[in-house]
């Protein structure tokens, strides 16, 4: 007697539960990265533009930055600013809380720096 192999109706509506849910997933967690790699590029270059800068003028050119790029997530006075040697680095953390759906939220934690 040969045995009947497939996907059952059952598990086909379970499969396109789960892409649902990992599409809407996706489609709400993008964006997070997306401004987080502009915070980082606008860290990066705001430390690369003048290395002999102090922390006021560092601020100052990433609140213009800021303004240009759109970047509202992190401010100014976010920033840490530090010297290791002859180099300025440029850093900043911040928490990302997400809303997937109902009481499910998604918490990203990123940390952006101008030395990687």
């Amino acid at each position: 007697m040969r045995s009947q192999r497939g996907v059952t109706l059952v598990g086909m509506i379970v499969v396109c539960i789960v892409i649902v849910i990992v599409a809407i997933g996706g489609l709400k967690i993008a964006p997070a990265y997306i401004e987080y790699f502009k915070v980082k590029k606008a860290i990066k270059a705001v430390a690369a533009a003048n290395p002999a800068a102090t922390v006021g003028e560092v601020r100052y050119a990433f609140q213009l930055r800021q303004a240009i790029d759109d970047i509202d997530v992190i401010g100014p006075k976010d920033l840490e600013v530090t010297k290791e040697g002859s180099e300025l680095v440029v850093s900043s953390a911040y928490s990302k809380r997400i809303p997937l759906f109902a009481n499910v939220n998604v918490v990203i934690d990123f940390a952006a720096s101008s030395n990687n």
